[in-house]
């Protein structure tokens, strides 16, 4: 049987698999793009999610911090992402914690008033200078060559930050530099976000921050103008300008790395087999082939048994607002409060509880959570006339929500958790946030949740773990891999290209600009 082949094809339609194919395609390799869905994205995506009512939100992943500026100028991306001027805002009793990153003497006075003292803003501002050199000096080795993990150290060139960062816990650190509950849940939410892990054992919650501080060398979070689908988009349109041929609707069946014979050169070719949109099967054949799926859907593809399952832990609930919830603080106006990371019952020991509850196998009784309102940011997501209603979106990221919890019913525990968690939100709110749900024509409130359970189905994310798997280190942490990319898998003629690749994980394109390089640069 013919088989058309390719210099790459990538398994995948997702961010990164994009990333990958407008490099590849621009350096005028033959590219194809296997999307199983019907659109490209992957959880990059925005969608009109309530019948009737004109918002396109940013459906699962919602802001952008760690796509490095040279990928969206390499590939000329048109593309705007806006800083949020509010870093978070923090509901304490009758006031609130407000970091303003326009006004540090606003900032200086609310961690005055929450904390009784002028130690912990000290503290932190001490502390995030420190991370945002961090940030400056590690950034630009996401897009290298790996080095050892003594080389990196070079790089940090700090040995404080060394130690805080790299080889403490990240909760012992938070509750030595730290007086305050309330501050050190703040700073450990960052590393709890997409990770299920006690912050005050073990290094896993150290990765985490360190991708959530690092971000492109600033470390900020900032908002896509026009949704998460502007971002997937720009990408699919760089890719088609190169001449990458995407095609929707084609579920990757296997892969062989070795089943597409002999090329030309002497190398051997990988097939891929797929299935169309109308049911009918195929086989291409590659010189490469990157896997933009998780490590456990490739060792799947690949005929092998797949390894530990990963478990995601986050509940995701979207919604639209006729307005503005009130806040009890009376000298924050909402609209400053919910334009940041909003902390819902994210204190230092909050954190610790829900934890246990959730490690023993139950929904935590006050589920820790954060919401922000893109709207705020970007209005151009709403349509004209929800604009001048006053209406708003609202996106909450429960934490601490693992995939155990939802597996036995999905559907009750769902219930269960959203409504535990609406309970935790309203605790810190003047009013009932259903008082100020905005409802679709048919009578329904705006508000959908989805849990690791409901991505492991739509997504096709084992465990629903949106970082495919736990985040790893951004250097090598083996000899063999040192002056590689991080996407090299067992077989030469496949890359691993998604956000399972060592540093991988949120929306950064960084996987797939390095498994592009991995095959441009031969060698490396």
């Amino acid at each position: 049987m013919h088989r058309s082949h390719y210099d790459a094809v990538i398994v995948g339609g997702g961010h990164n698999g994009l990333v990958a194919a407008a490099y590849l395609a621009r350096a005028g390799r033959r590219v194809l793009v296997l999307e199983r869905l019907p659109h490209v994205g992957g959880l990059a995506v925005s969608a009109r999610a309530f019948a009737g009512v004109d918002a396109r939100l940013s459906r699962y992943s919602y802001l952008v911090s760690l796509l490095p500026g040279k990928v969206v100028a390499d590939l000329g991306l048109r593309l705007e992402l806006r800083r949020r001027r509010f870093a978070s805002y923090t509901p304490v009793g009758e006031t609130g914690l407000l970091v303003d990153n326009a006004d540090a003497g606003r900032t200086a006075a609310s961690f005055a008033r929450v904390t009784g003292g002028t130690a912990d803003h000290r503290q932190w501002d001490r502390f995030y200078a420190m991370t945002a050199a961090v940030a400056r000096r590690v950034a630009p080795t996401l897009l290298e060559p790996l080095r050892d993990r003594a080389a990196m150290r070079e790089v940090v060139g700090d040995a404080e930050a060394w130690r805080d960062l790299f080889e403490r816990p990240i909760g012992e650190v938070a509750a030595e530099r730290f007086g305050d509950e309330v501050v050190r849940g703040v700073v450990l939410t960052d590393a709890l976000i997409g990770t299920f892990a006690d912050p005050a054992a073990g290094l896993l919650a150290n990765r985490c921050f360190l991708y959530h501080v690092i971000g492109d060398g600033t470390g900020d979070w900032n908002v896509p103008v026009g949704g998460m689908g502007t971002v997937s988009g720009a990408l699919a349109d760089a890719a088609r300008r190169g001449g990458a041929d995407i095609r929707t609707g084609a579920e990757v069946l296997a892969i062989d790395p070795d089943g597409g014979g002999p090329a030309p050169a002497g190398r051997g070719r990988a097939e891929v087999s797929f299935r169309d949109a109308d049911g009918a099967e195929h086989a291409v054949t590659g010189d490469h082939v990157l896997a933009n799926v998780p490590p456990a859907v490739l060792d799947r593809l690949l005929g092998r048994e797949p390894g530990e399952a990963p478990e995601g832990a986050q509940l995701k609930v979207n919604m639209v607002l006729s307005r503005l919830p009130r806040l009890k603080d009376g000298a924050v106006d909402p609209a400053e409060a919910f334009a940041g990371t909003f902390h819902i019952n994210e204190s230092r020991d909050q954190l610790a509880r829900a934890y246990e509850q959730a490690l023993a196998g139950v929904i935590p009784e006050v589920p820790p959570a954060e919401v922000y309102c893109h709207s705020l940011t970007d209005p151009s997501i709403l349509g004209p006339s929800l604009r001048e209603s006053g209406a708003q979106t609202m996106t909450l990221f429960g934490l601490h929500m693992p995939a155990r919890l939802f597996r036995e019913d999905p559907e009750k525990s769902r219930k269960a958790a959203l409504a535990a968690t609406m309970a935790s939100l309203d605790s810190v709110l003047a009013e009932p946030l259903e008082d100020c749900l905005l409802r679709a024509p048919d009578g329904s409130p705006c508000v959908e949740a989805k849990t690791p359970v409901d991505l492991e189905a739509e997504a096709g994310l084992p465990g629903g773990h949106i970082f495919h798997r736990d985040l790893a280190w951004p250097f090598a942490e083996d000899d063999a891999d040192e002056g590689r990319w991080g996407v090299e898998t067992p077989h030469e003629r496949v890359l691993l290209c998604g956000a399972g690749a060592r540093r991988g994980g949120g929306v950064s394109g960084i996987p797939g600009r390095n498994a592009a390089m991995a095959v441009l640069t031969p060698g490396t």
